[in-house]
Protein backbone atom coordinates (compact mmCIF):
# COMPACT_ATOMS: atom_id res chain seq x y z
CA UNK A 1 0.00 0.00 0.00
CA UNK A 2 1.61 3.27 -1.16
CA UNK A 3 0.37 6.33 0.72
CA UNK A 4 0.74 10.01 -0.18
CA UNK A 5 0.10 12.44 2.68
CA UNK A 6 -1.17 15.93 1.79
CA UNK A 7 -1.34 18.31 4.76
CA UNK A 8 -2.78 21.76 5.43
CA UNK A 9 -5.98 23.44 4.32
CA UNK A 10 -5.33 22.71 0.66
CA UNK A 11 -4.60 19.09 1.45
CA UNK A 12 -7.82 18.74 3.44
CA UNK A 13 -9.83 20.31 0.64
CA UNK A 14 -8.08 18.25 -2.05
CA UNK A 15 -8.79 14.94 -0.33
CA UNK A 16 -11.96 15.45 1.69
CA UNK A 17 -13.78 17.34 -1.05
CA UNK A 18 -12.67 15.02 -3.85
CA UNK A 19 -15.22 13.57 -6.25
CA UNK A 20 -16.18 9.95 -5.83
CA UNK A 21 -15.07 9.10 -9.36
CA UNK A 22 -11.54 10.18 -8.36
CA UNK A 23 -11.36 9.18 -4.69
CA UNK A 24 -12.92 6.22 -2.95
CA UNK A 25 -13.28 5.66 0.79
CA UNK A 26 -14.99 2.28 0.83
CA UNK A 27 -12.17 0.34 -0.83
CA UNK A 28 -9.75 1.49 1.87
CA UNK A 29 -11.79 0.52 4.92
CA UNK A 30 -14.13 -2.19 3.63
CA UNK A 31 -11.98 -5.04 4.88
CA UNK A 32 -11.91 -3.65 8.41
CA UNK A 33 -15.51 -2.43 8.68
CA UNK A 34 -17.49 -5.29 7.12
CA UNK A 35 -16.69 -7.79 9.93
CA UNK A 36 -17.81 -5.12 12.43
CA UNK A 37 -20.94 -3.61 10.87
CA UNK A 38 -21.93 -6.62 8.77
CA UNK A 39 -22.46 -7.28 5.08
CA UNK A 40 -24.51 -5.22 2.66
CA UNK A 41 -24.24 -1.86 4.41
CA UNK A 42 -22.02 1.22 4.66
CA UNK A 43 -18.80 0.28 2.82
CA UNK A 44 -19.88 -3.21 1.70
CA UNK A 45 -22.09 -1.98 -1.12
CA UNK A 46 -21.89 0.20 -4.24
CA UNK A 47 -21.59 3.91 -3.54
CA UNK A 48 -25.08 4.62 -4.87
CA UNK A 49 -26.51 2.17 -2.33
CA UNK A 50 -24.45 3.75 0.43
CA UNK A 51 -25.84 7.16 -0.53
CA UNK A 52 -29.31 5.58 -0.49
CA UNK A 53 -28.70 4.28 3.03
CA UNK A 54 -27.48 7.69 4.09
CA UNK A 55 -30.61 9.28 2.70
CA UNK A 56 -32.82 6.73 4.49
CA UNK A 57 -31.00 6.99 7.77
CA UNK A 58 -27.88 8.94 8.32
CA UNK A 59 -28.28 12.28 6.64
CA UNK A 60 -31.75 13.66 6.09
CA UNK A 61 -33.77 11.21 8.17
CA UNK A 62 -31.27 10.90 11.01
CA UNK A 63 -30.73 14.65 11.21
CA UNK A 64 -34.47 15.23 10.99
CA UNK A 65 -35.53 12.50 13.43
CA UNK A 66 -32.44 11.96 15.55
CA UNK A 67 -30.33 15.11 15.53
CA UNK A 68 -32.92 17.90 15.39
CA UNK A 69 -33.06 20.46 18.18
CA UNK A 70 -36.28 18.89 19.38
CA UNK A 71 -34.61 15.48 19.61
CA UNK A 72 -31.50 16.84 21.34
CA UNK A 73 -33.74 18.65 23.80
CA UNK A 74 -35.46 15.33 24.53
CA UNK A 75 -32.17 13.42 24.82
CA UNK A 76 -30.54 15.71 27.39
CA UNK A 77 -32.40 14.41 30.49
CA UNK A 78 -31.93 10.86 29.19
CA UNK A 79 -28.17 11.38 29.08
CA UNK A 80 -28.24 12.74 32.64
CA UNK A 81 -30.32 9.80 33.86
CA UNK A 82 -27.94 7.30 32.29
CA UNK A 83 -24.92 8.85 34.03
CA UNK A 84 -26.70 9.03 37.38
CA UNK A 85 -27.99 5.47 37.03
CA UNK A 86 -24.55 4.15 36.14
CA UNK A 87 -22.88 5.81 39.12
CA UNK A 88 -25.59 4.49 41.44
CA UNK A 89 -25.37 0.88 40.24
CA UNK A 90 -21.79 0.29 39.09
CA UNK A 91 -19.53 -1.71 41.39
CA UNK A 92 -16.81 0.87 40.76
CA UNK A 93 -18.76 3.45 42.77
CA UNK A 94 -20.16 1.52 45.72
CA UNK A 95 -18.05 3.36 48.29
CA UNK A 96 -17.40 7.05 48.77
CA UNK A 97 -13.87 6.76 47.41
CA UNK A 98 -12.10 4.35 45.11
CA UNK A 99 -10.27 3.76 41.85
CA UNK A 100 -11.94 3.13 38.52
CA UNK A 101 -10.85 2.43 34.97
CA UNK A 102 -12.18 5.55 33.29
CA UNK A 103 -12.14 4.12 29.77
CA UNK A 104 -14.37 1.22 30.82
CA UNK A 105 -16.66 3.64 32.65
CA UNK A 106 -16.97 6.04 29.71
CA UNK A 107 -17.43 3.18 27.24
CA UNK A 108 -20.44 1.89 29.15
CA UNK A 109 -21.97 5.31 29.83
CA UNK A 110 -21.72 6.37 26.19
CA UNK A 111 -23.00 2.98 25.00
CA UNK A 112 -26.08 3.11 27.22
CA UNK A 113 -26.82 6.76 26.48
CA UNK A 114 -26.40 6.28 22.72
CA UNK A 115 -28.65 3.21 22.72
CA UNK A 116 -31.37 4.89 24.75
CA UNK A 117 -31.39 8.10 22.75
CA UNK A 118 -30.84 6.85 19.20
CA UNK A 119 -32.50 3.44 19.42
CA UNK A 120 -35.06 3.70 22.21
CA UNK A 121 -35.82 2.27 25.62
CA UNK A 122 -36.61 -1.16 24.13
CA UNK A 123 -33.01 -1.54 22.93
CA UNK A 124 -31.58 0.06 26.05
CA UNK A 125 -33.40 -2.39 28.33
CA UNK A 126 -31.60 -5.27 26.63
CA UNK A 127 -28.17 -3.82 27.30
CA UNK A 128 -26.17 -4.89 30.31
CA UNK A 129 -22.53 -5.38 31.20
CA UNK A 130 -22.46 -8.63 29.21
CA UNK A 131 -23.70 -6.84 26.10
CA UNK A 132 -21.24 -4.02 26.80
CA UNK A 133 -18.43 -6.59 26.72
CA UNK A 134 -19.71 -7.89 23.38
CA UNK A 135 -19.78 -4.36 22.07
CA UNK A 136 -16.23 -3.80 23.30
CA UNK A 137 -15.08 -6.93 21.50
CA UNK A 138 -16.69 -5.58 18.34
CA UNK A 139 -15.03 -2.22 18.86
CA UNK A 140 -11.66 -3.93 19.27
CA UNK A 141 -11.94 -4.87 15.62
CA UNK A 142 -10.89 -1.31 14.78
CA UNK A 143 -7.22 -2.26 14.99
CA UNK A 144 -4.40 -1.27 12.60
CA UNK A 145 -3.68 -4.89 11.70
CA UNK A 146 -7.19 -5.21 10.28
CA UNK A 147 -6.48 -2.63 7.59
CA UNK A 148 -4.29 -5.28 5.99
CA UNK A 149 -5.38 -8.61 7.50
CA UNK A 150 -9.01 -8.41 8.69
CA UNK A 151 -9.28 -12.18 8.29
CA UNK A 152 -6.30 -12.90 10.57
CA UNK A 153 -7.22 -15.75 12.97
CA UNK A 154 -6.16 -13.86 16.09
CA UNK A 155 -8.08 -13.75 19.39
CA UNK A 156 -9.39 -10.21 18.96
CA UNK A 157 -10.85 -11.07 15.55
CA UNK A 158 -12.49 -14.24 16.85
CA UNK A 159 -14.09 -12.19 19.63
CA UNK A 160 -15.12 -9.56 17.05
CA UNK A 161 -16.84 -12.12 14.82
CA UNK A 162 -18.66 -13.73 17.74
CA UNK A 163 -19.85 -10.34 19.01
CA UNK A 164 -21.09 -9.26 15.57
CA UNK A 165 -23.26 -12.36 15.21
CA UNK A 166 -24.69 -11.95 18.72
CA UNK A 167 -25.55 -8.27 18.24
CA UNK A 168 -27.08 -8.82 14.80
CA UNK A 169 -29.21 -11.63 16.24
CA UNK A 170 -30.43 -9.32 18.99
CA UNK A 171 -31.65 -6.73 16.50
CA UNK A 172 -33.19 -9.38 14.23
CA UNK A 173 -35.23 -10.75 17.14
CA UNK A 174 -36.54 -7.26 17.90
CA UNK A 175 -37.36 -6.60 14.24
CA UNK A 176 -39.26 -9.90 13.92
CA UNK A 177 -41.24 -9.20 17.08
CA UNK A 178 -42.11 -5.72 15.88
CA UNK A 179 -43.27 -7.02 12.53
CA UNK A 180 -45.40 -9.61 14.31
CA UNK A 181 -47.12 -7.17 16.67
CA UNK A 182 -47.13 -4.06 14.48
CA UNK A 183 -46.67 -0.45 15.49
CA UNK A 184 -49.92 -0.09 17.43
CA UNK A 185 -48.76 2.98 19.37
CA UNK A 186 -47.46 4.83 16.33
CA UNK A 187 -43.94 4.96 17.79
CA UNK A 188 -41.40 6.55 15.48
CA UNK A 189 -37.75 5.75 16.15
CA UNK A 190 -34.73 4.85 14.05
CA UNK A 191 -35.63 1.17 13.92
CA UNK A 192 -39.20 1.81 12.74
CA UNK A 193 -37.86 4.33 10.23
CA UNK A 194 -35.64 1.69 8.65
CA UNK A 195 -38.32 -0.99 8.83
CA UNK A 196 -40.62 1.31 6.84
CA UNK A 197 -37.92 2.41 4.36
CA UNK A 198 -37.37 1.41 0.74
CA UNK A 199 -34.36 1.85 -1.48
CA UNK A 200 -34.70 4.07 -4.55
CA UNK A 201 -35.74 1.13 -6.70
CA UNK A 202 -38.63 0.39 -4.34
CA UNK A 203 -36.99 -2.61 -2.65
CA UNK A 204 -37.62 -2.70 1.13
CA UNK A 205 -34.47 -2.56 3.25
CA UNK A 206 -33.85 -6.23 4.22
CA UNK A 207 -34.06 -7.06 7.92
CA UNK A 208 -30.44 -8.25 8.07
CA UNK A 209 -29.28 -4.94 6.59
CA UNK A 210 -31.42 -3.07 9.11
CA UNK A 211 -29.70 -5.01 11.90
CA UNK A 212 -26.29 -4.16 10.48
CA UNK A 213 -27.21 -0.48 10.06
CA UNK A 214 -28.36 -0.36 13.68
CA UNK A 215 -24.97 -1.68 14.78
CA UNK A 216 -23.27 1.02 12.70
CA UNK A 217 -25.56 3.70 14.13
CA UNK A 218 -24.89 2.59 17.70
CA UNK A 219 -21.14 2.64 17.10
CA UNK A 220 -21.41 6.07 15.51
CA UNK A 221 -23.07 7.42 18.65
CA UNK A 222 -20.64 5.77 21.03
CA UNK A 223 -17.20 5.04 19.58
CA UNK A 224 -15.64 8.50 19.37
CA UNK A 225 -17.62 9.86 22.32
CA UNK A 226 -16.11 7.18 24.57
CA UNK A 227 -12.58 8.09 23.47
CA UNK A 228 -13.15 11.85 23.70
CA UNK A 229 -14.90 11.51 27.05
CA UNK A 230 -12.02 9.46 28.46
CA UNK A 231 -9.44 12.06 27.43
CA UNK A 232 -11.66 14.84 28.77
CA UNK A 233 -11.92 13.23 32.22
CA UNK A 234 -8.21 12.34 32.23
CA UNK A 235 -7.11 15.88 31.40
CA UNK A 236 -9.38 17.28 34.12
CA UNK A 237 -8.00 14.75 36.62
CA UNK A 238 -4.65 16.51 36.27
CA UNK A 239 -6.29 19.92 36.77
CA UNK A 240 -8.70 19.72 39.73
CA UNK A 241 -9.03 23.51 39.72
CA UNK A 242 -10.85 23.28 36.39
CA UNK A 243 -13.32 20.80 37.87
CA UNK A 244 -14.08 23.42 40.52
CA UNK A 245 -14.48 26.08 37.81
CA UNK A 246 -16.95 23.83 36.01
CA UNK A 247 -18.91 23.25 39.21
CA UNK A 248 -19.11 26.98 39.89
CA UNK A 249 -20.27 27.63 36.32
CA UNK A 250 -23.04 25.06 36.74
CA UNK A 251 -24.08 26.48 40.10
CA UNK A 252 -24.33 29.96 38.62
CA UNK A 253 -26.22 28.97 35.46
CA UNK A 254 -28.45 26.13 36.64
CA UNK A 255 -29.18 27.51 40.12
CA UNK A 256 -30.22 24.04 41.26
CA UNK A 257 -32.41 23.28 38.24
CA UNK A 258 -31.97 20.10 36.15
CA UNK A 259 -29.70 20.43 33.12
CA UNK A 260 -31.55 21.19 29.88
CA UNK A 261 -30.51 21.60 26.26
CA UNK A 262 -31.09 25.35 26.53
CA UNK A 263 -28.58 25.57 29.39
CA UNK A 264 -25.73 24.32 27.20
CA UNK A 265 -25.15 27.56 25.33
CA UNK A 266 -24.77 29.25 28.74
CA UNK A 267 -22.03 26.87 29.91
CA UNK A 268 -19.03 28.21 27.97
CA UNK A 269 -16.34 26.40 29.95
CA UNK A 270 -18.10 23.06 29.48
CA UNK A 271 -18.10 23.69 25.72
CA UNK A 272 -14.47 24.81 25.78
CA UNK A 273 -13.40 21.62 27.57
CA UNK A 274 -14.82 19.56 24.73
CA UNK A 275 -13.46 21.85 21.98
CA UNK A 276 -9.96 21.57 23.42
CA UNK A 277 -10.15 17.82 24.00
CA UNK A 278 -11.21 17.28 20.39
CA UNK A 279 -8.40 19.55 19.24
CA UNK A 280 -5.52 17.85 21.01
CA UNK A 281 -6.94 14.31 21.16
CA UNK A 282 -8.63 14.06 17.79
CA UNK A 283 -10.44 10.70 17.63
CA UNK A 284 -9.79 10.46 13.88
CA UNK A 285 -6.13 11.09 13.07
CA UNK A 286 -6.01 9.79 9.48
CA UNK A 287 -8.61 9.95 6.71
CA UNK A 288 -7.80 7.70 3.76
CA UNK A 289 -9.03 7.67 0.18
CA UNK A 290 -8.07 5.33 -2.68
CA UNK A 291 -7.14 7.09 -5.92
CA UNK A 292 -9.29 5.87 -8.82
CA UNK A 293 -7.76 8.02 -11.55
CA UNK A 294 -4.44 9.92 -11.61
CA UNK A 295 -4.68 13.15 -9.59
CA UNK A 296 -2.36 16.14 -9.53
CA UNK A 297 -1.74 17.64 -6.10
CA UNK A 298 -2.66 21.36 -6.23
CA UNK A 299 0.22 23.81 -6.77
CA UNK A 300 2.70 20.98 -7.40
CA UNK A 301 3.92 18.84 -10.27
CA UNK A 302 3.21 15.68 -8.29
CA UNK A 303 0.71 13.28 -9.81
CA UNK A 304 -0.61 10.49 -7.60
CA UNK A 305 -1.23 7.33 -9.68
CA UNK A 306 -4.44 5.33 -9.59
CA UNK A 307 -4.34 2.63 -6.94
CA UNK A 308 -2.35 4.70 -4.46
CA UNK A 309 -3.79 5.99 -1.18
CA UNK A 310 -4.21 9.66 -0.27
CA UNK A 311 -4.13 10.55 3.43
CA UNK A 312 -5.50 13.70 5.06
CA UNK A 313 -4.65 14.51 8.68
CA UNK A 314 -6.89 17.34 9.98
CA UNK A 315 -5.30 16.97 13.40
CA UNK A 316 -2.05 18.35 11.95
CA UNK A 317 -3.47 21.88 11.71
CA UNK A 318 -5.17 21.50 15.08
CA UNK A 319 -1.68 21.29 16.62
CA UNK A 320 -0.09 23.93 14.40
CA UNK A 321 1.31 26.96 16.31
CA UNK A 322 0.20 29.33 13.54
CA UNK A 323 -3.42 28.67 14.49
CA UNK A 324 -3.09 27.54 18.09
CA UNK A 325 -0.28 29.13 20.16
CA UNK A 326 1.45 26.65 22.47
CA UNK A 327 -0.43 23.89 20.64
CA UNK A 328 0.72 20.95 22.78
CA UNK A 329 -0.74 22.52 25.91
CA UNK A 330 -4.30 21.40 26.74
CA UNK A 331 -5.82 24.79 27.57
CA UNK A 332 -9.63 25.05 27.36
CA UNK A 333 -9.49 28.77 28.07
CA UNK A 334 -7.96 29.36 24.62
CA UNK A 335 -11.55 29.06 23.34
CA UNK A 336 -12.81 31.73 25.74
CA UNK A 337 -14.18 35.21 25.11
CA UNK A 338 -10.77 36.63 24.27
CA UNK A 339 -10.66 34.29 21.29
CA UNK A 340 -14.27 34.73 20.24
CA UNK A 341 -13.36 36.58 17.06
CA UNK A 342 -10.76 34.03 16.01
CA UNK A 343 -11.52 32.05 12.84
CA UNK A 344 -10.40 28.94 14.71
CA UNK A 345 -13.17 29.25 17.27
CA UNK A 346 -16.03 26.84 16.50
CA UNK A 347 -19.60 28.05 16.89
CA UNK A 348 -20.93 27.81 20.43
CA UNK A 349 -23.35 25.04 21.22
CA UNK A 350 -26.45 27.05 20.40
CA UNK A 351 -29.83 25.37 20.09
CA UNK A 352 -30.85 25.71 16.47
CA UNK A 353 -33.72 24.66 14.28
CA UNK A 354 -31.39 24.62 11.28
CA UNK A 355 -29.07 21.74 12.16
CA UNK A 356 -29.39 20.15 8.72
CA UNK A 357 -28.17 23.32 7.02
CA UNK A 358 -25.32 23.70 9.50
CA UNK A 359 -24.22 20.09 9.04
CA UNK A 360 -24.14 20.46 5.26
CA UNK A 361 -22.03 23.63 5.37
CA UNK A 362 -18.92 22.89 3.31
CA UNK A 363 -17.08 26.05 4.38
CA UNK A 364 -15.60 23.92 7.18
CA UNK A 365 -13.09 22.58 4.65
CA UNK A 366 -11.09 25.80 5.04
CA UNK A 367 -10.98 25.56 8.83
CA UNK A 368 -7.89 24.35 10.72
CA UNK A 369 -10.26 22.71 13.21
CA UNK A 370 -12.04 19.68 11.72
CA UNK A 371 -12.66 17.15 14.51
CA UNK A 372 -15.70 15.79 12.65
CA UNK A 373 -14.10 15.68 9.21
CA UNK A 374 -15.43 17.45 6.12
CA UNK A 375 -16.81 16.79 2.66
CA UNK A 376 -19.15 14.01 1.54
CA UNK A 377 -18.22 11.71 4.43
CA UNK A 378 -18.33 14.36 7.16
CA UNK A 379 -19.83 13.14 10.42
CA UNK A 380 -23.39 14.47 10.73
CA UNK A 381 -23.54 13.81 14.48
CA UNK A 382 -21.59 16.85 15.69
CA UNK A 383 -24.43 18.48 17.62
CA UNK A 384 -25.44 15.10 19.03
CA UNK A 385 -21.87 14.46 20.23
CA UNK A 386 -21.62 17.85 21.93
CA UNK A 387 -24.99 17.37 23.63
CA UNK A 388 -24.02 13.90 24.83
CA UNK A 389 -20.56 14.92 26.08
CA UNK A 390 -21.71 18.13 27.80
CA UNK A 391 -24.49 16.20 29.54
CA UNK A 392 -22.04 13.56 30.76
CA UNK A 393 -19.44 16.11 31.85
CA UNK A 394 -21.94 18.33 33.67
CA UNK A 395 -23.45 15.38 35.52
CA UNK A 396 -20.11 13.95 36.64
CA UNK A 397 -18.96 17.38 37.82
CA UNK A 398 -22.17 17.77 39.82
CA UNK A 399 -22.04 14.43 41.64
CA UNK A 400 -18.35 13.66 42.17
CA UNK A 401 -14.78 14.86 42.32
CA UNK A 402 -11.85 13.00 40.77
CA UNK A 403 -8.09 13.15 40.47
CA UNK A 404 -5.27 11.18 38.90
CA UNK A 405 -4.03 8.21 40.95
CA UNK A 406 -0.50 9.64 40.75
CA UNK A 407 -0.93 13.45 41.01
CA UNK A 408 2.67 13.98 39.86
CA UNK A 409 2.32 11.95 36.68
CA UNK A 410 1.94 13.79 33.40
CA UNK A 411 -0.90 13.11 31.00
CA UNK A 412 0.13 10.27 28.73
CA UNK A 413 0.69 11.03 25.08
CA UNK A 414 -1.70 9.67 22.51
CA UNK A 415 -0.79 6.24 21.16
CA UNK A 416 -2.80 5.73 17.98
CA UNK A 417 -1.71 2.11 17.57
CA UNK A 418 -3.45 0.63 20.63
CA UNK A 419 -6.54 1.08 22.74
CA UNK A 420 -5.93 3.12 25.87
CA UNK A 421 -7.00 2.15 29.38
CA UNK A 422 -6.48 4.60 32.22
CA UNK A 423 -7.16 4.38 35.93
CA UNK A 424 -8.33 7.45 37.80
CA UNK A 425 -8.93 7.97 41.48
CA UNK A 426 -12.46 9.26 41.96
CA UNK A 427 -13.99 10.78 45.08
CA UNK A 428 -17.77 10.94 45.30
CA UNK A 429 -19.23 14.11 46.75
CA UNK A 430 -22.41 16.14 46.95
Amino acid sequence: MKVTVVLGKKGNNFILNGKHKDLNAEEVVRGMTVPIFGKGVIYDCPNEKLMDQKRCLTYEQLVKEGFSSESLRFYTPLFVEEVEGYIQTSSDFRSDTGICNIYSVMSEITLYSAARSLQGQEIRDLLNSTFANLYRHLDDGFAPINFMFPWAPIPRNRRRDHAQKKMAALYLDIIRERRRTGNKDGTQDMLWTLMDSNYKDGTPVPDIEIAHLMIALLMGGQHNSAATGTWMILELAHRPHLIQELYKEQTRVLNGDPLTYEHMSRLPLHNQIIHETLRIHSPIHSILRKVKSPMQIPDTDTIVPAGHILLAAPGYLARHPHYFPDPENWDPHRWGSNASDSPTTPPSHQPSNNNLTNLKDKSALTSPYLPFGAGRHRCVGEQYAYTQLISILATLVRIMEWEQVDPKAEVLGTDYSVSFLFSLRERLGP
